[in-house]
């Protein structure tokens, strides 16, 4: 029988973000188009855009492709696509991350080089999962006991095992919204089509 004292709670965590990752949203990745990961289902959608053409107020990245951003949180939200998700997932909960706790290289939203075509988007996300993961596992079972550090801001004073469970969070419920993005992308009317 398993008890509170002797469970593994690294592997408990990591397990419950790779099991949704690997059989909940990879599966739902399949075939994902580049149509598909640049589609704006509503006008003034945020996405990742040929430098020069993004319509938000303050675009951030380095090199051919642009990610639409402002100063300040928008209100109300502005509706993003699979692209600008799946690079807020890759940069901030991921890489930004790996980068500030274990040693990965740097990352920054600002100075990232946005992927253009699905292809990339989804093996930028997995290298930086990849990273992150190992970085959680690294910690072993003290590690997750520690403070998180000046790096985190709020969570300087939390454990590291706050850090992990709240990117386990970000992960599922981004993941969740890319998931219907492509489902309404599936469903979309004939004159939706023609946009």
């Amino acid at each position: 029988m398993t008890t509170a004292t002797t469970l593994e709670w690294n592997a408990h965590l990591r397990d419950q973000l790779d099991f949704h990752y690997r059989h909940m949203f990879l599966p739902r990745l399949e075939g994902l188009t580049d149509d598909e990961y640049l589609w704006e289902p509503v006008p003034d959608c945020w996405s990742i855009r040929p430098r020069g053409t993004c319509t938000s107020p303050a675009p951030i990245g380095v090199g051919p492709m642009q990610r639409d951003d402002a100063p300040d949180e928008p209100d109300p939200a502005p509706v993003t696509t699979i692209a600008w998700r799946i690079a807020h997932i890759t940069v901030e909960c991921l890489a930004m991350r790996t980068a500030s706790h274990f040693g990965g290289p740097p990352a920054h939203y600002e100075t990232w080089e946005y992927a253009a075509t699905a292809g990339e988007g989804l093996a930028g996300l997995d290298t930086a999962y990849a990273a992150w993961t190992a970085g959680v596992e690294s910690l072993g079972e003290e590690g997750l006991t520690r403070p998180v550090g000046p790096a985190e801001g709020h969570f300087a004073e939390f454990p590291y095992a706050d850090l992990v469970l709240h990117i386990n969070r970000e992960l599922i419920h981004h993941g969740a919204e890319i998931c219907l993005l492509r489902d309404l992308y599936a469903h979309r009317t004939t004159t939706e089509e023609h946009r």
